[in-house]
């Protein structure tokens, strides 16, 4: 009576592996040159576990993503938006000229497939969406919106920046140095923020 759990659990176990394998694998490699085989291989799975968990490496892809943003949504929560440039300060310092954490990466890399992106960019506008409704964004207000957009933008530029090394003090900032400048930067664009 036991063998039906310990497949569940194996079957957990192994999305799992596949899920990490093929961020790690996405993220470094990007979406059009990774195969399922690498990805398999990686996890050390047979390859039609993919199929059979996934449907198809878009069907994958997308899980990735998915799992991406429950993970930072997990790490922030539901942020007031007076925190929010705590919450940015926060993940920024933890990105080093070694890159960026695999979520992040997945969300800041181009696939090179038109479908992977669509699915990237549809993550990213609903991460901006929650920031202006957080910011009290009405039905219709696109100024709020592309507001918030820019705090978005801004954000990953300052992560972008971060994990390729490219500049100091940005480079060795650590969190209480960012959180301050992001707060100012927040409150100017989303006046209903911090600071207001």
């Amino acid at each position: 009576m036991t063998a039906p759990p310990n497949r569940r659990r194996d079957a957990a176990k192994t999305r799992a592996l596949l899920l990490d394998a093929a961020r790690a694998r996405f993220a470094r490699d990007g979406y059009r040159t990774t195969t399922l085989r690498d990805i398999a291989e990686d996890a050390g799975v047979n390859v039609a576990l993919i199929a059979r968990y996934f449907t198809s490496k878009e069907g994958l892809f997308e899980a990735c993503l998915t799992a991406a943003v429950d993970e930072l949504r997990r790490e922030t929560g539901d942020v007031p938006l007076r925190e929010v440039h705590l919450v940015i300060a926060e993940q920024a310092a933890r990105i080093g000229p070694e890159g960026a954490p695999g979520q992040l990466a997945l969300l800041l890399r181009s696939s090179g497939d038109e479908r992977a992106d669509e699915i990237r960019r549809g993550v990213l506008r609903t991460s901006a969406e929650r920031l202006a409704a957080a910011a009290g964004r009405e039905p219709g207000d696109e100024e709020v919106l592309l507001r918030a957009q820019m705090v978005l933008a801004a954000s990953l530029g300052i992560v972008l920046l971060r994990s390729v090394g490219a500049m100091e003090p940005l480079q060795s900032a650590d969190r209480d140095a960012l959180a301050g400048p992001l707060r100012d930067l927040i409150a100017a664009l989303l006046p209903t923020g911090p600071g207001h």
